[in-house]
């Protein structure tokens, strides 16, 4: 046996100990009088003269115990031939060693032989038993990993009553903090019996948090100037029970509750009171497991500010720092407010006097605020100033891009080598680096690297994850009567000039910011080819994208047996190039977009009711033009705020200037030949036939060439309520109209309202507008001669929306986010009929989920409060999945 090898185990496990409670040490201390006491009574066959010194003669060891005799004996520093006293402290020294050691149960020792002035001891105890597994009840399994590490129960671990007890009052503390005041929890340990001779238990660790206690009141004492109402608002998170409460709970969070007496002083402090305080407050469990708070305050006097003097400042003026400030002599003192107005911590782009200096260079600058005077509660103020040397930023860096090219990412940087330092352009920074979509916008950061205060130089690393910005769309099911496949292939950060390179497949050549999607889907009634381009940055110095797309559609309509009855068929083939060029002015924040687009629709035998004519063909050859704005925040999928604004206009040639028709005379023929049509005595009379041959010709000269203006605005913001509950509201118009009113509005081009928004295959370059509670495209304006909802859609639309968010996760793997939504919107014939709240309402829950690799998927479940067109009951709940649409 190696005994010094087994000294240095036994040494190590001491040294690494650590501080026994009291509760331990009162056991020991009742040990060792226990032992130093009744010494004779464990010795009582032996004679020995109390107090008298003996040499030690011999030690041996009894017990159940893994460590050799000699280990045990050398490490209780009894060692054979020392003069000790019996009883005395070597004895109890030894004891305490070995109790200390938290190895061993069960330590005695025993007088086993006096032979005249030589003494016989044996030190008899037993090995604590080692953790050989534990389980854990009552938690989830992802939490059982931290409740090991955080109580150091791992495999091999020596049980204890120390530890059992310290594990349990752990738990129990852990989860009162986070709300749950009634856990309760028990352990256990059964011993194992095998061939193994060292002693080991599994431990079983049952945990029962119960529910969240919940505040059954707050009261609070000492206030005389707020009252009771006041202070419990500005409590953010701790709210008693009330049952008309939706957003806020009344469960008891500690550390919420924690930061609540904060807020409450800061309260106080934002109406004057700069002296109040806290002086106590306590918690109380009542009979029917509820909690009281009771909030002992003491206000103290109001006060008002003095004079405010700047001190330090050659940057700026007093004036000009004044007006930064906002605060002016005899106003009540707000010592809140006065912090924010010099650095707001909560906006990093905030209007504040730090963000000023910071903003043009002066990184290294402080401001302090202090109190100079108190007197007849007016407080003077010195705002005291280091402006610092101007910051210049030495070399700019981006870490963590492997597949994005060095130069997509420099272009958008606001922040280069030799520029002054800028706070906002960082900030802006990070921003256009989030939009860009090819990063994780919750891991890009900034990092200050080697600072120099002396020389003003300062070098600035942006660190970036990169995500998957490639989407593959792959989908089959059955609906309208057969199998419908969809194959989409999505690649956002596409490099074209490595098409032809064989390395650059990794799968795909990527690296240079490009977009490049392409789609097919089809069933046995229609087949959808598309194919779009863009380049984000043409020519590579601005910042002017330039795109294309190509798309090819065919429907067929339903024929015997619900077949496909290919000699009744529409197509549409469509081409269209697009600018879009960054502004700066107003801001740079606007984008001017232009687009030119041609379609070619082609009606054979098309007699569906869609259109007003079923054979010949329509040309659409239209510009667009629109303005933007978007400044949201870092991240695409999951904005906290910001804004986008957008209105475009989309335009033909007003043909009927210039073609020589007289379309006056064709609306009188159009009309006369719907009256004969209406008159004939049968679909099958030649009156009928002559009719609908005459409607026709007139629908093919009408819509020969489309003409129509059409115009589109969408607004929308996003506010952080609290941290991480984002409201936003969205408001949206539109309107299709005509040049020439006798040649009327065209039949394609319209606004179909309800359901998810999902436009699907549209065949005559419809806008499906998501209101969700309602089935899709049912919100169309009433046919006057049915008296239901037309296959037409609508000339007009509004719609109004408010959505509450809050991210379950935001991990570049998987965001996901749930929400909450009220809409209302509808559709109109013409301005005639238009009225912005003669609307259908709907209200409802979803979630939302984005991979990278997939893209949006989504679920909603919509309450519809009214009925849809041509009913006459409300429509009630409508479930609507989400793929793929805009977040």
């Amino acid at each position: 046996m190696n005994i010094k090898k087994e000294n240095e185990d036994l040494g190590k496990q001491v040294n690494n100990l650590v501080k026994l409670p009291a509760i331990t040490y009162l056991k020991y201390f009742f040990t060792i009088a226990f032992f130093a006491g009744c010494m004779a009574v464990q010795a009582q066959d032996v004679n020995y003269i109390k107090g008298k010194k003996y040499i030690l003669e011999d030690i041996s060891v009894l017990g159940n115990t893994s460590f050799g005799d000699q280990t045990i004996v050398s490490y209780s520093g009894l060692r054979k031939g020392n003069e000790i006293t019996i009883p005395g402290e070597d004895i109890a020294n030894a004891i305490k060693k070995l109790w200390n050691s938290k190895l061993f149960s069960d330590i005695e020792v025993y007088v086993t032989k006096i032979e005249d002035d030589k003494a016989f001891l044996q030190i008899q105890l037993s090995d604590l038993p080692q953790l050989n597994d534990i389980k854990i009840n009552g938690v989830k399994k992802g939490k059982v990993e931290g409740i090991v590490n955080d109580n150091k129960l791992k495999k091999g671990t020596k049980v204890t009553e120390n530890l059992i007890t310290t594990t349990k009052n752990h738990l129990v503390k852990k989860y009162k903090k986070d709300g749950y005041y009634n856990t309760k929890v028990h352990i256990n340990t059964i011993d194992i019996k095998d061939s193994i001779q060292t002693a080991r238990v599994n431990m079983v660790v049952n945990i029962d948090k119960g529910e969240k206690v919940k505040i059954k009141d707050i009261v609070f004492s000492g206030n005389d100037v707020l009252s009771d109402k006041r202070l419990r608002k500005a409590m953010k998170s701790t709210k008693k029970i009330n049952r008309l409460r939706i957003l806020k709970r009344s469960k008891y969070i500690d550390s919420a509750y924690q930061a609540d007496l904060g807020h409450i002083v800061d309260t106080y402090k934002e109406n004057g009171y700069r002296d109040a305080r806290i002086l106590s407050d306590s918690l109380v469990v009542n009979n029917d497991k509820t909690i009281s708070l009771y909030i002992d305050v003491t206000e103290g006097d109001q006060y008002t500010f003095g004079d405010i003097k700047f001190i330090g400042n050659t940057v700026y003026s007093n004036e000009y720092l004044s007006r930064l400030l906002r605060i002016r002599k005899g106003d009540t003192y707000n010592g809140v407010l006065l912090q924010k107005r010099i650095a707001d911590p909560s906006k990093p782009d905030a209007f504040d006097i730090t963000n000023e200096y910071q903003n043009n260079g002066y990184l290294f600058s402080s401001i302090n605020p202090v109190e100079v005077s108190a007197d007849n509660n007016v407080i003077d103020m010195e705002i005291r100033i280091s402006e610092g040397k101007p910051a210049y930023f030495n070399t700019v860096s981006v870490v963590g891009n492997d597949k994005t090219n060095d130069h997509v990412i420099y272009r958008e940087l606001r922040t280069r080598p030799g520029q002054l330092y800028s706070k906002a352009n960082v900030v802006r920074t990070v921003r256009e680096l989030g939009q860009l979509g090819f990063f994780d916008a919750q891991e890009i950061s900034p990092d200050f690297k080697n600072a120099n205060p002396m020389e003003g130089t300062i070098d600035m690393e942006y660190s970036v994850k990169e995500t998957g910005s490639s989407q593959i769309e792959l989908q089959g099911g059955y609906g309208g009567g057969g199998f419908i496949g969809t194959l989409g292939l999505s690649f956002n950060n596409f490099s074209i000039k490595d098409i032809f390179k064989k390395e650059a497949y990794k799968p795909i050549p990527m690296g240079d910011g490009q977009k490049l999607a392409l789609r097919l889907q089809a069933s046995r009634f229609f087949q959808t080819y598309s194919f779009s381009f863009s380049e984000p940055w043409m020519g590579g110095k601005r910042p002017v994208q330039f795109s294309t797309s190509i798309s090819h559609t065919k429907q067929f309509t339903y024929g015997a047996n619900f077949q496909p009855d290919r000699s009744r068929s529409f197509n549409i083939t469509g081409i269209t190039f697009g600018l879009a060029k960054r502004l700066t002015v107003p801001d740079d924040f606007f984008t001017l977009s232009q687009a030119i687009s041609y379609q070619r629709y082609d009606l054979n035998n098309y007699n569906t009711g869609l259109f007003s004519f079923g054979d010949g063909h329509s040309n659409n050859l239209s510009y667009t033009v629109g303005l933007s704005r978007n400044n949201t925040n870092v991240d695409p999928i999951f904005p906290t705020g910001g804004s986008k604004f957008s209105i475009t206009g989309k335009f033909s040639l007003p043909y009927s200037l210039f073609n020589g028709v007289d379309y006056e005379q064709l609306s009188d023929e159009y009309d006369a030949a719907q009256q004969q049509a209406a008159n004939a005595e049968s679909t099958l009379s030649p009156e009928y036939i002559a009719a609908n041959e005459k409607i026709t010709e007139i629908d093919q000269k009408r819509f020969n060439w489309l003409e129509f203006y059409k115009i589109n605005f969408k607004g929308e913001w996003y506010t952080e309520i609290t941290k991480n509950l984002v409201l936003r509201p969205l408001v949206e118009f539109g309107f299709l109209g005509a040049y020439n009113q006798d040649r009327g509005v065209i039949p394609f081009e319209r606004f179909f309202v309800g359901g998810d928004g999902l436009g699907n295959y549209s065949l005559d370059g419809r806008e499906a507008i998501q209101l969700r509670g309602y089935p899709n495209q049912s919100l169309t304006p009433l046919d006057e001669t049915t008296g239901r909802a037309s296959n037409d859609g609508g000339t007009i639309y509004n719609k109004y929306s408010l959505e509450l968010r809050y991210p379950i996760t935001l991990k570049a793997s998987a965001k996901i986010y749930a929400l909450a939504f009220l809409e209302a919107g509808g559709s109109y014939d013409s301005f005639r009929d238009f009225s912005p709240f003669n609307v259908n309402r709907s209200a409802g829950l979803g979630i939302r989920i984005f991979m990278p690799a997939f893209g949006l998927l989504g679920i909603d479940f919509g309450h519809g409060f009214d009925p849809v067109p041509g009913k006459t009951t409300k429509h009630g709940w409508e479930t609507h999945f989400i793929i793929g649409q805009q977040f």
